[in-house]
């Protein structure tokens, strides 16, 4: 072999090698992000219309809510407490390829285990529905949602009654299609009684990245609890 066909031959091997190293440590920080930090997952139905709507990818801060307090108004993503969801032979089931990629955080975790809702009430707090105009209360201080999809006909934030106080370590959560969503209100026969433990959330959503048309922040919207703090207070 000629020298100038080794040093060739060496180049190919030293790129290959290089491509290999450079896919083995980008696996690894995909891998790692997933694990503790950042973790996206895909939307399947329009129970958080218009915020979020089917097929919408998010991406979640797994630091919340174990390093950073879960607050109203966060939208989160939580396990599955039992009996929220339909029967999983209803979900779409990935292909080994699409398990390999979402195991290394490459791609939306699309698992009939999750749930995404907006968190209205922390433990603590006295969440109600409705006063005379129609709005939920919490802590008596009723709530202004400019997020919410209220059908035509309709005036009212929630179709049904409830009156609960949000025991500690736990969320009341609510979805923004308030008449096509199954959360909390419709899961107090559940042992859980509707509410979702801390230790069952993945972590709050802060980033809608796909498609391309709904790329966007997903900020908590703080203005709609002004208020409620000072009056669980007194």
């Amino acid at each position: 072999m000629s020298e100038t066909a080794e040093r060739r031959r060496g180049g190919l091997l030293g790129f290959l090698r290089d491509l290999i190293i450079i896919l083995v440590v980008a696996f690894l920080i995909s891998f790692l992000l997933k694990s503790f930090l950042v973790r996206s997952f895909y939307i399947p139905s329009s129970s958080m219309e218009q915020t979020l709507q089917v097929n919408d990818r998010i991406l979640v801060n797994q630091l919340v809510p174990n390093v950073v307090d879960v607050k109203r108004g966060d939208v989160v993503v939580f396990r599955d407490p039992g009996g929220w969801l339909y029967p999983k032979a209803m979900a779409t089931t990935p292909s080994p390829f699409e398990k390999a990629l979402q195991a290394v955080g490459l791609a939306a975790d699309t698992t009939h285990d999750y749930v995404v809702k907006r968190v209205i009430g922390v433990g603590g707090d006295r969440v109600t529905c409705c006063d005379a105009n129609g709005r939920i209360e919490v802590n008596g201080v009723p709530l202004n949602e400019p997020y919410i999809v209220i059908p035509e006909g309709k005036t009212r934030a929630s179709d049904i009654d409830f009156d609960v106080t949000v025991p500690e370590g736990s969320v009341w959560v609510l979805g923004d299609n308030r008449y096509a969503s199954k959360d909390s209100r419709y899961n107090q026969d559940q042992p859980g009684k509707g509410f979702v433990a801390e230790s069952e959330i993945v972590g709050r959503a802060f980033l809608l990245n796909w498609p391309l048309e709904h790329f966007g922040w997903l900020s908590r919207p703080d203005a709609t609890f002004t208020g409620v703090d000072e009056a669980r207070a007194n």
